[in-house]
């Protein structure tokens, strides 16, 4: 060690003091932590990590006030501390892009997963970069992160440590962790080292050591040391008067601590985003006149894997159902991490939360599951989002001519959920055109993620548009003869087909749009969206029809959930059938005056 433990003990109390000064400024914030773990994330900055190539992630964001002091006595220029929790300032959980914090993390479990991610991320790059994660108790109990933590295992990860703050208390009283934590992440495949968390020769020996497996040390603290309510659920979060946090504040102040982390520490860039490779263009390939769009995406992808496009691809065990698996598709293994493709096993969660880590380390990472499925994926969508992560998400199976899989499998309310998302591309495509313009959308975004919604079933090729232009989310894909447009139903992907098919039955003048981004659409300029919306307007799509009143006068959805039978027949059980919806819409529309 170069720098001895007497040292690090100053430093440590210095940090510990910087962190509750943060606090104390905020009124807000916990303390807990702030106190028990700075011996360990004292270790991390001062001894252990290369800032050159390694990671850190704090799993545990609860910490953000510990990790941002930390930060701001190693050099880096993490903003004003006096900020904290603050409008406008350094937020209450750490966020992506924050100079130093490698990952949003709060949502417990989350960090875990996301460090994964940067570690398959190095693995793949060839690079020798490890990443060190520091987890709670709480970051245990949740299941993404013991989803991930098989992921780890099984990949043997030997670039990977989690740091594992075993206080033995949460916020409602005694941590609800496995009754032997050790003996389930050896089952997992990891090692395991046992230190006391406040000694730094324990810590600096249980890390230096190699291991050819993902490393797991269990690091025992005092949650609070030094407080009052030190070993209690007290200490959790903001339980201490300002007269004890100034009494505590001025008994870790420590000049020579201060000073010692000045001279260790340099002057680190501002972070600037992401730079993520360019993925090659590709020409359309040629479809027949009746396929599903989740085949059609499948052959999209093939050719982008031909062209040699630098991602990675995975699924939660679907991928030939999902059509993520192509002929070009080489496994990543333990072995060898230059390939493809990742069957992550039926984790869905942990796969979103790996793929962000992935992509915080600058690796387009595409992931695929059934659409209903998304339900389990929903934390780390939002985190991906929020991040601005350009992570990809193949969603097959999109509603209800599912069919035989029964109402388990038939989505209703998600594909509406997921367009409720802030900052997150949904594209619901219905040919081969609209399903080669989200891969190229989402492929070449830099701060957003995408989900492509593909159909299971079979649909009637529909030709491309007749009006406007894709880039704007909805375009004209069918327009009558006749001149006069009354009517203008909006579709997305396999009810495109259905809709055209009620347009030619109309008596009156009906025009298709195919809106496969509702997002994009919101943003065009008002003329557009006037000029495209013409007449009544009727929105037809097998999914929740609150949302497309924006839009339409008249919706035509499903707000129930499915029945077990052939797909085709589920549909038109539901009304998707043209005779149908000619009928409902010519008789709402004798009330119409134009």
């Amino acid at each position: 060690m170069n720098i001895d433990a007497k040292n690090l003990h100053e430093m440590s109390d210095a940090l510990r003091a910087t962190a509750l000064r943060v606090l104390k400024h905020a009124k807000s914030g916990h303390i807990g932590i702030a106190l028990g773990v700075a011996d360990i994330v004292t270790m991390v900055y001062a001894v252990i990590l290369n800032p050159v190539q390694d990671r850190f992630v704090l799993s545990a964001g609860h910490g953000s006030a510990l990790l941002y002091s930390a930060l701001k006595l190693a050099g880096y220029r993490v903003g004003d501390l006096d900020s904290f929790r603050r409008l406008g300032g350094l937020p209450g959980h750490p966020e992506f892009g924050i100079a130093g914090v490698s990952a949003t993390t709060g949502p417990l479990g989350q960090g875990v997963a996301n460090a994964v991610g940067m570690a398959i991320a190095e693995k793949h790059r060839g690079t020798n970069g490890r990443v060190y994660c520091l987890c709670s108790d709480g970051d245990l109990m949740e299941g993404v992160a013991q989803e991930a933590i098989a992921i780890a295992g099984r990949y043997k990860l030997d670039n990977l440590v989690l740091l594992w703050d075993n206080n033995g208390v949460s916020i409602d009283g005694i941590a609800q962790t496995d009754v032997n934590v050790p003996m389930r992440m050896r089952a997992a495949g990891w090692n395991v080292r046992d230190v006391n968390g406040h000694d730094f020769d324990e810590l600096y020996d249980a890390v230096s050591v190699p291991s050819e497996l993902p490393l797991f040390i269990k690091c025992d603290t005092i949650i609070g040391i030094g407080s009052n309510v030190a070993g209690t659920s007290r200490a959790h979060g903001y339980d201490l008067s300002d007269a004890e946090i100034a009494m505590l504040i001025e008994r870790f102040d420590s000049p020579r601590g201060y000073n010692l982390w000045k001279n260790l520490s340099r002057e680190h860039p501002v972070m600037s985003r992401v730079k993520y490779v360019s993925v090659p263009s590709v020409l359309l390939p040629d479809v027949p006149q009746f396929i599903s769009t989740r085949e059609m995406s499948g052959l999209y992808l093939e050719r982008l894997l031909q062209k040699g496009a630098d991602i990675i691809i995975g699924s939660a065990d679907l991928g030939h159902s999902t059509n993520v698996r192509v002929p070009d598709s080489v496994d990543i293994t333990p072995d060898n991490f230059s390939g493809n493709y990742i069957n992550y096993g039926v984790r869905e969660h942990a796969m979103a939360a790996v793929m962000n880590g992935m992509a915080y380390a600058g690796v387009r990472a595409v992931g695929s599951t059934f659409l209903v499925f998304s339900d389990y994926m929903r934390g780390a969508m939002r985190l991906a989002a929020l991040s601005h992560l350009p992570v990809v998400y193949v969603l097959t199976h999109d509603s209800i001519a599912v069919g035989q899989d029964g109402p388990t499998h038939q989505p209703v309310e998600q594909l509406p959920g997921l367009r409720m998302i802030p900052n997150m591309n949904v594209f619901r495509p219905c040919n081969m055109t609209e399903v080669a313009w989200a891969w190229r959308t989402a492929l070449s975004e830099t701060d957003r993620p995408s989900c492509i919604v593909l159909s299971r079933q079979k649909i009637m090729r529909v030709g491309g548009p007749i009006s406007g232009y894709i880039d704007a989310g909805a375009y004209v894909v069918y327009r009558p003869k006749m001149n006069r447009i009354r009517i203008t139903i909006i579709a997305t992907g396999s009810e495109v087909p259905l809709a055209v098919a009620v347009a030619r039955r109309m008596r009156i003048g009906a025009q298709v749009v195919s809106m496969p981004s509702v997002s994009r659409f919101r943003d065009m300029p008002p003329e557009y969206k006037k000029n495209i919306l013409r007449g009544r307007v009727i929105a037809l799509e097998a999914a929740a029809g609150a949302p497309w009143f924006e839009f339409a006068d008249d919706v035509i959805g499903i707000d129930e959930f499915g029945l077990t039978g052939p797909g085709d027949m589920v549909y038109r059980e539901y009304g998707f059938d043209a005779d149908a919806i000619v009928a409902a819409i010519t008789s709402k529309m004798k009330n119409v005056r134009f």
